[in-house]
């Protein structure tokens, strides 16, 4: 006891004392009365609170089991390691021993996580008193934290080294374990399609071959509600309504180094969408204008996607036509003899209820008009409880955040509400460094420098450099996705590239910039308009090389205006088994400049799976035209080449080629067209190896040349020769990027193209 606090234990002992009558009063067997306290060992805790706690009060009779209960208030108080309540006649001794502070708090046995992230979790602090039960709850939560890293194995001990003057170090002793990986995933109850199929659509993953740089292949439980959500959005939109997952059943084996997890489902039956009928409850408004904006087609398979994309559509003429708090509330009447589903929009009217505010926190980088920009409602709109969800999904797909959580709330009154967003920020910059590999090409190198969030505005910033088999470029890109507060999408970039033409003695260079502004014109429809200047400059064209190339060496400056219509369906992916893409493009140059030509590109394909999805079908269909305008003919720098057009052929491997030239240029076509087809389906390999096979063919040709006079006089043949090719491929999917191996073989072809059996790429991030 100090000094001080033993003065005070004796000053209050000696009022107890003045207070009581002296000696203790007569009481009954086994109880008791005290006229004075003596406190002993305290040196941190004042008397008072420990009076308060023990709650022994003076000249009052207190049994054994009141004194009892004393002594485990003060031991409940967390504040001493042992108390003693012991009564010497009039005297109640009340010896206590605090808990030592802590000194320091370590880690030790981590090696997978630093000192810095283990410390986040520990709520115990140096300085502060030490306490078993807050260190054990630290223990566990260090536990946690390795367990969803995949280490379930992992064991936490605390300890506590002895210091002078009533102080310990507090260390957290950690045996970190394997990882849990596991070993298998399993269904029972699915009928409709393979295990094989369904382990696809889980974000969780069996272990395969490359375990130990697989990370989704960790047992982590707060993975498996997503994984559910997954299954359920996955047969729902195959039309199972009635889908749902019994139960999840992870099982862990002997030695606790892997689990099996069995999804235990009922499909139900397959539906179909039967009558589609749209009525309105609300006086005034007629259903017929809603019912123009239905994309639900009769007999199409039950899709919960199309619904909320016909509500969406719905809820917007509504806004249009100025009718408040419509809510449109979709009916389904189960027809179970033909499997169909009856669908009624009912337009009713609902509840009054205004945004009053949206309240944003977490974010210490990112710009509050960053996130409220992805919210079609502000504040004082009616709520509208689907906006809000689909709001908050549009915040989680920026990738700005490790978490993001939307919520609302009852706001000052009954008809209002605030919306809370609650983000957590990640990094958004990233340093890479690439390799890529091609038969053509050869190794290759590349270096960029990102930020997806610039200065917390949602702008892209990028500087990349790549250098492949005499072919270096530089390019530097901004990109601001809301240009002037709207879904306007503004680029800009400038570029530097060169290139030594493997298959061609002669070399180019371009140097210029571009910009140009995106924006949808449709759901699934976006247009760009562009400009674009450059110096595109041939060089180095060596005397064995075409007369023709000889002709069209130097540099030339081009200045164009361009425009190009993209149509994705996998914006708003309402068919889940196929989709399809289309994009056609111009660029007029001879806006200034040297060059006049005009160049139309065109790219058509779909994409679909068949047999339980196991198989998925590819076609595409892609053609370009360069039509000049101007008195200059076009130049092999701006005409097509092959490529990754048509395989089985080298990228300059077809067109027209100069024949009478010692080096036989091949110098491009103004004209292209090429079809291409492919299916990819599993080997019987196991899932987790992540190889399968696949099959292709593909045709197309390359012709037309402005000047055609060659080399010695000799005309050049710019027919349309058609090319055409079958192959097989292999696909493996590693963890540094995708594989494919293509092995072709042409079927038609010209004496004189060059052919390209075997063709491996692959492109990764370190």
């Amino acid at each position: 006891m100090t000094r001080k606090h033993g003065k005070q234990a004796t000053a209050l002992a000696l009022i107890l004392a003045l207070a009581t009558p002296a000696g203790m009063v007569a009481t009954p067997a086994s109880a008791y009365q005290f006229s004075n306290v003596q406190i002993e060992g305290a040196q941190r805790i004042e008397p008072e609170t420990i009076l308060s706690y023990a709650d022994v009060a003076r000249g009052q009779e207190v049994s054994a089991g009141e004194l009892n209960d004393a002594t485990q208030r003060l031991l409940g108080s967390g504040l001493f390691e042992t108390v003693e309540v012991i009564p010497q006649g009039s005297t109640l001794v009340i010896r206590v021993q605090e808990y030592p502070t802590v000194n320091i708090i370590n880690f030790e046995g981590n090696r997978r996580l630093n000192n810095e992230r283990l410390a986040s979790v520990v709520q115990s602090q140096s300085r502060r008193v030490y306490q078993p039960s807050q260190a054990l709850a630290d223990a566990n939560a260090i536990a946690r934290l390795y367990a969803s890293e995949g280490r379930l194995a992992a064991r936490v001990d605390p300890r506590i080294i002895r210091r002078d003057g009533n102080r310990v170090d507090l260390v957290f002793e950690i045996r970190e374990g394997d990882l849990t990986e596991i070993e298998r995933i399993g269904f029972t109850g699915n009928r409709a399609f393979s295990d094989r199929r369904l382990r696809q659509v889980l974000e969780t993953k069996q272990a395969g071959i490359l375990r130990r740089f697989i990370r989704s292949d960790t047992f982590q439980p707060d993975r498996i509600p997503l994984d559910q959500q997954l299954l359920t959005d996955f047969y729902r939109s195959r039309g199972y309504a009635d889908f749902r997952v019994q139960a999840i059943a992870p099982e862990i084996t002997r030695e606790r180094d892997a689990f099996y997890v069995t999804f235990n489902i009922q499909e139900g039956q397959r539906f179909r969408f039967g009558n589609v009928t749209t009525v309105s409850q609300i006086p005034g408004i007629d259903a017929a204008q809603f019912q123009a904006q239905n994309r639900v087609r009769r007999g199409e398979v039950y899709n919960p996607s199309v619904i909320d994309n016909t509500i969406r559509r719905m809820e917007t003429v509504a806004l249009q036509q100025g009718y408040d708090f419509v809510s449109i509330e979709p009916q389904i009447t189960r027809n179970l003899d033909n499997r169909t589903l009856d669908l009624t929009f009912v337009l009713t009217r609902g509840p009054r209820i205004f945004v009053e505010r949206i309240d944003i926190e977490g974010n210490t980088t990112t710009l509050d008009r960053v996130i409220r920009r992805q919210f079609r409602t502000v504040e004082g709109d009616p709520f509208n409880p689907r906006e809000i969800r689909n709001s908050a999904e549009r915040i989680r797909a920026l990738g700005y955040f490790s978490d993001a959580q939307v919520e609302t709330r009852q706001g000052t009154s009954d008809q209002q509400v605030i919306v809370d967003v609650n983000v957590e920020e990640q990094p958004t910059g990233s340093l890479s460094f690439g390799a890529s590999y091609g038969q053509s090409d050869g190794v290759g190198f590349n270096a960029s420098l990102s930020e997806r969030n610039f200065l917390g505005r949602g702008q892209e910033v990028s500087l990349g450099f790549s250098t492949v088999s005499g072919s270096q470029s530089a390019e530097l890109r901004f990109s601001e996705p809301y240009f002037l507060g709207r879904d306007l999408r503004f680029n800009f970039s400038t570029f530097y590239i060169t290139t030594d033409n493997d298959f061609a003695r002669y070399d180019t260079r371009r140097v210029g910039f571009s910009s140009g502004i995106e924006f949808p014109v449709s759901e699934n429809g976006r247009l760009e308009l562009r400009y674009r200047a450059s110096k595109d400059t041939i060089l180095n064209v060596t005397e064995d090389s075409s007369e023709i190339l000889q002709r069209e060496e130097g540099g030339l400056v081009t200045s164009s205006l361009g425009y190009s219509y993209t149509y994705d369906s996998r914006i708003t992916r309402l068919d889940p088994l196929t989709a399809y893409r289309f994009r056609f493009s111009q660029d007029v140059a001879g806006i200034g400049g040297d060059v006049e030509n005009v160049n139309s590109t065109l790219l058509a394909g779909v994409e679909s799976r068949a047999w339980r999805e196991e198989v998925v079908m590819r076609a595409e269909v892609e053609a370009g035209a360069l039509y000049t305008y101007g008195d200059e003919s076009s130049r092999v720098i701006d005409r097509y080449r092959n490529g990754s057009k048509i395989r089985g052929f080298e990228p300059n491997g077809i067109g027209p080629r100069d024949l009478e030239a010692e080096n036989q240029d091949a110098l491009g076509g103004e004209y292209f067209w090429a079809v291409r087809a492919e299916a990819q389906f599993p080997l019987g390999l196991p899932e987790e190896y992540g190889i399968t096979g696949g099959v292709f063919a593909d045709a197309g040709s390359i012709w037309s040349l402005g000047d055609t006079v060659g080399t010695n006089g000799v005309e050049v043949d710019d027919s349309m020769n058609i090319r055409a090719a079958v192959g097989v491929s292999v696909f493996w999917t590693t963890p540094i990027g995708p594989l494919r191996f293509n092995f072709a073989k042409p079927l038609k072809k010209e004496d004189y193209d060059e052919e390209q059996a075997f063709d491996l790429t692959i492109s990764t991030q370190f």
